[in-house]
């Protein structure tokens, strides 16, 4: 059996407002809201009994989605937000933009922050990463032409 596609990435944030409104600023399309909660759940993510809210929010080409996850139950037990770019396991999400640097400037209205520098690699990408809301890591691409 092929696979069809990437459904979605998740990131379980504390501010689930603050983070939805910066990832609309960037230019995801907020798909919907719910609320997810009972034994069913529990047995997906081996949680037991949770709580969650979630918001999943699409990219304009419609292929891609992040799952934004704030837990009420059970209590988040780890922080890896402030963790350096090399650190082991998930990264950051990268995002293709027109203009690099109108795109930092809306969202450092949201709190970014630029990480290191703005960097062109050899003519054809300029590329960032940035720290938005809660410490998330995010990278932004522009194609040169």
């Amino acid at each position: 059996m092929a696979l069809k596609r990437m459904d979605n990435i998740g990131i379980v944030v504390e501010d689930l407002a603050k983070v939805v409104d910066f990832f609309r600023e960037l230019g995801l399309e907020l798909e919907g809201q719910a609320t997810i909660e009972g034994e069913w759940a529990g047995r997906v993510t081996g949680l037991g009994d949770q709580h969650v809210e979630i918001a999943m929010m699409r990219t304009p080409d419609g292929h891609n989605r992040l799952e934004l996850s704030r837990f009420i139950r059970p209590a988040v037990i780890a922080d890896h937000r402030t963790a350096p770019v090399n650190a082991l396991g998930y990264l950051r999400a990268m995002f293709a933009v027109d203009d690099i640097h109108d795109t930092l400037q809306r969202l450092r209205k949201h709190g970014a922050e630029l990480e290191g520098e703005v960097v062109d690699y050899q003519d054809v990408y300029r590329l960032c990463y940035i720290r938005g809301p809660e410490g998330l890591l995010i990278g932004l691409a522009q194609e040169l032409k």
